[in-house]
């Protein structure tokens, strides 16, 4: 059995310089107390398998899971890892026996595995939500949809640090100092210096709108604008289900977006301390109007239903997956998906959101799954597996 190792344990210290600017990590927290520190623990995260160990899958989910992966090759064609198999995969005529045999051919199959050693993991969904609102103030849309803020500062660690693959600080200057963005809290309060690019009617749109990460806002003369993710403010992303479960006022299993929303509608004099209690920030910025779904961070179309947001530090964007998962109401799920989009909440190796569309329908959807599943990745033969950091996905 192939298979790639993770060690994985503590590692703070490469945090602690910057500890004030990476919102979330309590690294100056008893930095100088002396911690038994445990035994690192190997964990397989690609276990290479058959494959037979495949859930079996109509053709009509094989074709649309392949459809939505091959969307994606142009993107790809220089890719060192994807880029033969994507020039490979234009001539693959549309038809389930050819793509099967192709995708054989092609790539091997392996079974992802989660830091606690095992198959399983959570399966969420996410989608394009439409909103009310207005391209200018009114006395009913009145809640800003802010664009990037020209003083945004984003720093790419890893090209000072390379072990800091994939982090980033965000902040503002003052003076020659880079201090943290303002929060949720003081954005919410006091405004940003950003311009906005459209105006919502409801402060929980706008939250649902960040959460989502993409929407379109419905305007009054039939015209919808819509925006996409522009840049966040550097703080982590913390689920506002979560405090309200802390608060007492949720069940844990009864956290849906529906019942938030209802939450929200019965006591609208709490909402700003429910949005304060998620520090994070999202930016938009507006992007063509068309029929095909928002781009996701590939920059690439989403595909309803056979589109998943992936922790990249585990998955990299442009891969092709096999899901096996429940719908909310229990039927099962098995399909191809192809990884083409991230979000602040998708951390971990057995992880995906899977997009379901445009709508209030899509939104049904999306609000209620919160499923248990396992997630395959099929890799070009031959080409080197990612490399997972020591630590943890998502810390």
């Amino acid at each position: 059995m192939n298979v790639v190792l993770k060690t994985w344990s503590r590692r703070l210290a490469w945090a602690l310089p910057i500890a004030a600017l990476l919102a979330g990590c309590d690294g100056g927290k008893d930095a100088n107390k002396t911690e038994e520190v445990a035994k690192p623990h190997a964990v397989a995260t690609y276990v290479s398998a058959p494959w037979e160990a495949l859930p079996a899958v109509s053709d009509s989910d094989l074709l649309a899971g392949f459809e939505a992966w091959r969307s994606a090759c142009q993107r790809l064609k220089a890719d060192p890892i994807w880029g033969a198999t994507c020039a490979a995969a234009v001539t693959v005529p549309g038809n389930a026996v050819a793509v099967r045999g192709f995708l054989k051919e092609r790539l091997d199959v392996f079974g992802l595995r989660s830091a606690d050693d095992t198959p399983n993991g959570l399966i969420t969904g996410y989608y394009e939500p439409v909103y009310p609102g207005s391209l200018t103030k009114t006395a009913t849309a009145h809640v800003p949809v802010y664009g990037v803020p020209d003083d945004l500062i984003i720093v790419n660690l890893e090209s000072i640090y390379p072990e800091l693959k994939g982090k980033r600080l965000r902040g503002r200057l003052e003076g020659r100092v880079l201090k943290p963005y303002d929060d949720a809290s003081a954005i919410n309060g006091q405004g940003s210096s950003a311009k906005p690019i459209a105006w919502l009617t409801n402060p929980m749109d706008l939250q649902f709108l960040q959460i989502q990460g993409s929407g379109r806002i419905q305007l009054k003369d039939g015209r919808q604008l819509r925006v996409g993710y522009g840049d966040q403010n550097g703080y982590p992303y913390r689920p506002i289900g979560r405090w309200l479960v802390e608060q007492g006022e949720l069940k844990k299993e009864a956290v849906t977006m529906g019942a938030i929303s209802a939450w929200a509608k019965a006591h609208p004099e709490r909402i700003p301390e429910l949005l304060a209690s998620n520090p994070s920030y999202v930016f938009f910025s507006a992007r063509p109007d068309s029929n095909e779904g928002p781009r996701g961070s590939l920059n690439v179309p989403l595909t309803a239903g056979y589109s998943v947001a992936v922790d990249r530090k585990v998955i990299p964007l442009g891969s092709l997956l096999w899901l096996s998962t429940t719908t909310p109401d229990g039927s099962a799920l098995a399909r191809p998906v192809a990884a083409q989009d991230t979000g602040g909440a998708i951390t971990g190796e057995v992880r995906a959101d899977l997009f379901w569309g445009t709508g209030d329908a899509a939104g049904e959807l999306a609000g209620n799954m919160k499923q248990q599943g396992q997630i395959w990745m099929l890799w070009p033969k031959g080409a080197a597996l990612p490399h997972v950091p020591d630590a943890p996905a998502g810390t």
